[in-house]
């Protein structure tokens, strides 16, 4: 019954990756069409201004909440250990804590980096297109952006409950 259970809830989230795996690919389209105007409309180095920006913006965030569910994972991992835990494996433990913590970090600094760069693409893009325009950049921004982190999240949800239905196998003589 808790199988059945966890592979329902695994359904559902690969079903919702499916719809939005369809919005990703609708916001690339709506991005190739900006990606036409700016072209026409920007000189060169401002072109690939935008360009820069936006292929950083996705690497950014990728990296970003790669290392946020990296952390979490070693934080669960060392909230179970207790007095029957290995040394070594408890001490390998708080060394990852600390590295990815340092990399997360790193990861924000990026991050605010890349949104001071995205005033600056902004800034440059106002000087061409209308406020219309403007506003509609600044939605595919915020679209692109929470499509990653919802697509991160699912990845995330669909591998631990992978992890539960395979553990539920394996307990199953």
């Amino acid at each position: 019954e808790l199988m059945a259970s966890v592979q329902s809830r695994l359904q559902a989230l690969w079903e919702e990756q499916e719809l939005v795996l369809l919005e990703v690919r609708e916001c690339a389209r709506w991005g190739e069409e900006l990606e036409v105007l700016l072209r026409e409309l920007c000189k060169p180095q401002e072109f690939e201004r935008y360009l820069m920006f936006i292929g950083d913006l996705e690497k950014v965030l990728s990296l970003l909440l790669c290392l946020s569910s990296r952390l979490a994972r070693v934080q669960n991992a060392l909230s179970r250990t207790d007095g029957n835990t290995e040394p070594e494996e408890k001490q390998s433990l708080n060394e990852r804590h600390q590295l990815l913590s340092r990399q997360r970090e790193d990861a924000k600094d990026l991050k605010e980096n890349l949104d001071r760069r995205e005033r600056v693409v902004s800034g440059i893009l106002a000087k061409y297109l209308t406020e219309q325009q403007l506003q509609d950049y600044q939605h595919f921004v915020q679209v692109k952006t929470s499509l990653l982190i919802e697509q991160k999240d699912l990845e995330e949800q669909i591998k631990f409950f992978e992890e539960q239905l395979e553990n539920l196998e394996q307990s199953i003589p």
